[in-house]
């Protein structure tokens, strides 16, 4: 099916086409989109304790970088021209932005990080530069001027606060508009600059590196694995050089070794484990006076639990993943929760499997869920 969102091609041609292949260029991919924020409210995010934001500056040349939070006032002091804020995990306030990010589902949310916006007076931008994730750049309020190039020169400049390109050669450019979109795959060089006072919404997939994988894989092996025993040498021997590592010493060593096991279900765990992780800066508040379990399961049925906006869920099989940990169901609680892990919601259900409503009441009671009472889109 064509959409609108990719000019008018399917989802299936994209990912054919372009995903991790070359950019693409959409206007008015959102013919009428309303902005989520204004610049004074996106501000108000960047002075919040638990929002990550950095205020990048351009002088004379000269680059600096600030990371939040911010007191407002520090923003009345700023130049009129060459000034950039950027709010990462937008998503995490404003259910608007989660439904922004909705529009992208035929992406898995296994490879989605954030929706990060930014608001920049003319002439703000952050430099040239690649990213190492799939990003579609959505363009709001004001005009922003876009150069790319698929250039393998990826040297940076020096010593700078940035990851800036030493010598970026465009090849393409265009100036984007409210509603316009530009897809670009990991390590595509770009530089955008702010014609006018401008908003653009970076809707971010993240590709974790190999070596970061491996990394954690054996964090969490180091957390599941028991070796038993203890090295042990009753029949050591008188060594002549006693600051050498013996052979025997090494062949037990690597008998040990070789007893840390893993199989598919531990990969399997593993990886829904990491994808779902809260990132360092979350937390979760449980509610202070939780409703009833009665009271939430008929709220439930209702449609009107969700996913907290900080939330993090997968699944696989017969594993829920769910902010960092795993959880087993059968397959009529499964059916309810793979509901909630696509759509992020739950739809009006008359009947509501019990095994499926004793997670979910967990889960309201850690504040993973949330029973949407009112609706709201502000911070």
């Amino acid at each position: 099916m064509k959409t609108e969102l990719l000019g008018g091609i399917s989802a299936r041609k994209f990912l054919r086409d372009y995903w991790q292949k070359k950019p693409l260029l959409v206007r008015k991919a959102l013919r009428d989109f309303v902005p989520l924020l204004t610049r004074d409210e996106l501000i108000g995010l960047a002075c919040r304790d638990d929002a990550q934001s950095r205020l990048i500056t351009q002088k004379n040349g000269e680059w600096r970088v600030r990371a939040g939070p911010f007191a407002a006032r520090a923003f009345s002091r700023l130049p009129e021209r060459q000034w950039t804020l950027l709010v990462q995990d937008v998503n995490h306030f404003l259910p608007s932005a989660r439904n922004l990010l909705l529009k992208f589902r035929f992406i898995p949310h296994s490879r989605l990080d954030d929706l990060m916006i930014s608001y920049a007076p003319q002439g703000g931008g952050v430099g040239p530069h690649f990213d190492s994730y799939d990003v579609f750049l959505l363009q709001g309020m004001g005009c922003r001027y876009w150069q790319i190039s698929a250039q393998r020169d990826k040297t940076l400049v020096a010593e700078a606060p940035l990851k800036l390109l030493r010598d970026f050669r465009p090849e393409q450019e265009w100036l984007l508009e409210p509603g316009d979109m530009l897809y670009l795959p990991p390590g595509y060089a770009h530089y955008g600059v702010a014609k006018d006072p401008c908003m653009t919404y970076s809707i971010g997939f993240r590709a974790p590196s190999y070596q970061e994988l491996v990394t954690q894989f054996l964090v969490y092996l180091q957390d599941h694995t028991v070796i038993k025993g203890m090295y042990r040498d009753p029949d050591i021997r008188l060594h002549s050089n006693p600051g050498r590592i013996s052979r025997e010493m090494l062949s037990q060593v690597n008998a040990a070794l070789t007893n840390i096991k893993w199989g598919r279900d531990d990969v399997k765990r593993f990886t829904g484990m990491y994808l779902t992780e809260p990132k360092p800066h979350v937390f979760f508040t449980p509610p202070s006076h939780p409703m009833p379990r009665e009271e939430f399961a008929n709220e439930v049925r209702k449609g009107k639990l969700r996913l907290n906006l900080k939330s993090r869920m997968l699944y696989r099989g017969k594993s829920i993943f769910l902010n960092g940990e795993v959880y087993t169901a059968g397959p009529s609680a499964l059916r309810v929760l793979e509901k909630l892990a696509d759509r992020l919601a739950l739809p009006d259900m008359e009947e509501l499997d019990e095994e499926a409503l004793a997670l979910l009441y967990q889960w309201y009671l850690y504040d993973h869920v949330e029973i949407e009472l009112v609706a709201g889109s502000k911070p």
